[in-house]
């Protein structure tokens, strides 16, 4: 049974584990694609859950659990991403991408301002849709559209009419 998305005034552990169990892959490629390593992701996706349990007195119902816990996500990648000791700003190979075998679309991507990566990998990646990610990042929904758009169009820019 499909994880609703709708806000709901609680949550419960049994629906934090439940997301965990149907969302995972998803959650661990937006984490692999800011961090950029699979281990690394997997240990941010797991402190998201961690977080999101301990701290599951806090959630206010203003919207869907599961866009409460994507927000705790993109934080604990940011933060982690801060804390680096060297930057990883690149879409790893080990990404879990369709163009992997693209070098020009992962530098292109790497190129990209934070901002539009994230939603970016939160579209493509984690398929949210514009009302979703528009939660999980706290920003209004036209934002979302054009944040898209400017990511999109600077990938074309760089990377010209790509044909299949």
């Amino acid at each position: 049974m499909p994880v609703k998305l709708h806000a709901s005034a609680t949550g419960s552990i049994g629906e934090i584990e439940m997301i965990y169990r149907q969302r995972y892959s998803r959650f661990l490629r937006v984490a692999v694609a800011v961090l950029g390593d699979v281990e690394r992701g997997r240990d941010a996706v797991h402190e998201t859950f961690v977080r999101a349990i301990r701290s599951l007195g806090d959630f206010r119902g203003e919207g869907s659990l599961e866009a409460w816990i994507w927000r705790t996500l993109v934080n604990v990648c940011l933060v982690e991403k801060r804390h680096q000791t060297h930057a990883l700003d690149h879409v790893p190979e080990t990404a879990p991408d369709e163009n992997a075998e693209w070098p020009e679309v992962r530098a292109a991507i790497a190129d990209l301002p934070e901002r539009q990566r994230v939603t970016l990998f939160l579209r493509h990646y984690a398929d949210l849709d514009y009302d979703q990610i528009s939660a999980v990042l706290g920003v209004a929904r036209g934002t979302v559209g054009a944040t898209l758009h400017a990511a999109h169009a600077k990938l074309h820019d760089v990377l010209g009419e790509v044909t299949r």
